[in-house]
């Protein structure tokens, strides 16, 4: 911690200390994929205890599924300029090794309607955080866009397993689809 972050409310401490967290897990999960990726690995990363790792996250999974999210404040922080680079990251981490649990519950979404439900759930909660980031007349038609492409680019690499897609470096995937992320991002196109 910094000199200036000592000199912060408690609050604003433990925000810090979760975000730097978050940023960690992101890069190692994109690095190692999930099995690979440990707290303490993360804990080191980051620069803090393990048992605060746990004390934010309760859990890997959680911090799992909270590293493929894009959060409001997040999302919000950097506006439209930063929305795509946070969704490539996002991605990156998406196309390296994810916890069985997650691919059963993709696995699952087009037959079992919980399954289903929590897919979109999730995704309606993004989708929502990215449309009040773009604004504009179409911002949820954009924000919509956004989301299915990433969740098919996902189901294309770990469920159809195709070779294009699953053989490639995940930093090549991220470049290509640069562009396609920030013209779906900005509303001025």
């Amino acid at each position: 911690m910094t000199r200036s972050e000592e000199q912060l409310p408690r609050a604003q401490r433990r925000a810090l200390t979760a975000k730097r967290i978050l940023a960690a897990a992101r890069t190692l999960f994109t690095e190692s994929g999930y099995d690979r990726t440990t707290i303490r690995a993360v804990a080191a990363k980051a620069q803090v205890d393990p048992a605060l790792v746990m004390q934010h996250f309760g859990s890997k999974d959680e911090l799992f599924r909270r590293a493929i999210t894009v959060s409001s404040q997040e999302a919000m922080e950097g506006g439209q300029e930063k929305l795509a680079e946070l969704l490539l990251g996002i991605l990156g981490v998406k196309l390296g090794e994810v916890p069985d649990t997650s691919l059963a519950l993709l696995r699952s979404m087009l037959t079992y309607p919980e399954a289903a439900e929590q897919v979109r759930a999730a995704n309606t909660r993004q989708l929502d955080q990215i449309s009040d980031v773009i604004g504009g007349d179409d911002a949820e038609l954009r924000a919509a866009l956004t989301v299915s492409t990433l969740l098919g680019i996902t189901i294309g690499r770990h469920l159809l397993e195709l070779d294009p897609l699953r053989t490639v470096d995940p930093e090549r995937i991220a470049d290509v689809m640069k562009p396609c992320l920030e013209a779906l991002t900005d509303k001025r196109r």
